[in-house]
């Protein structure tokens, strides 16, 4: 990747806290120095505390030059009612605010994600949005998947390298409905309950007013153990109709079976 990043010597870098777009953070600030090399997350109501908390830590910790800023995501009504391309509303509102601060304040630098080659193969309409703003994608275009971003992020021995994937609160909704920042809360809180009983990866879907847990499938027999009426009742005053574990366990990209049909999901 160092040739990749000498051709593009200075850069926006949309971090997530995930361990994609640290890596890509890791790697510029490595290669093109502090100063050229400017990691930049929105702290809005769709990305979990959690996530942000990580990605300041992660910056401190590697001297990352970190710009916090807020898309505002959540007032675009193309986004907000949560359309089968909900994502590319969400991306488009971010890569507008970090080409808005390239002009202002970053004059000729280029925007950069951390999508990876494995996202080429799932339903992402944001990278619709970020073709349209001109945004690269390092670890796409030199052919690195998942699995070698955490063989890289191992081998450099950064703490988020096994950090399970936590996609944005939004995606925890099915299609259509609406989304508010109240509800994103609900969500949030019920999932830190769940994080603070041991379940680092999981979901709690939104349908209906009602919530629907997602644990690894392995996991379900431990949720179960401590599903009394007593933990329902907590996740219901987060504002929660109902609360039920989904047997299936967890799937990622679940609710995009509303539009390909369950073979797809």
């Amino acid at each position: 990747m160092n040739t990749w990043f000498q051709h593009h010597p200075k850069l926006l870098i949309a971090l997530s806290g995930g361990v994609d777009s640290c890596l890509v953070s890791f790697l510029a600030r490595q290669q093109l120095g502090k100063e050229n090399a400017v990691a930049v997350i929105s702290n809005s109501a769709s990305l979990k505390e959690k996530d942000l908390s990580d990605a300041r830590y992660f910056a401190k910790s590697y001297d990352i030059q970190l710009i916090e800023i807020d898309a505002n995501e959540i007032n675009d009504i193309n986004y907000s009612s949560n359309p089968v391309n909900r994502c590319y509303y969400c991306k488009t509102n971010l890569y507008k605010s970090i080409q808005e601060l390239a002009n202002n304040s970053f004059p000729g630098y280029e925007i950069a994600n951390g999508n990876n080659y494995d996202d080429t193969g799932d339903y992402r309409p944001g990278m619709q949005a970020a073709d349209d703003f001109h945004v690269f994608s390092p670890l796409l275009e030199c052919n690195i998947n998942k699995e070698n971003i955490r063989m890289m992020s191992k081998y450099f021995n950064l703490e988020i390298w096994d950090k399970p994937a936590s996609p944005c609160l939004s995606s925890r909704f099915p299609y259509g409905e609406k989304i508010t920042t109240e509800r994103l809360s609900m969500i949030e809180n019920a999932e830190n309950l769940l994080n603070a009983n041991g379940f680092n990866d999981v979901r709690v879907r939104y349908k209906k007013g009602n919530a629907s847990i997602e644990v690894p499938n392995e996991q379900i027999p431990t949720l179960k153990s401590i599903f009394s009426k007593k933990f329902q009742h907590k996740i219901s005053e987060f504002g929660f109709n109902t609360v039920s574990i989904d047997e299936e366990g967890l799937v990622s990209g679940k609710l995009n079976r509303d539009i390909f049909g369950k073979k797809n999901s």
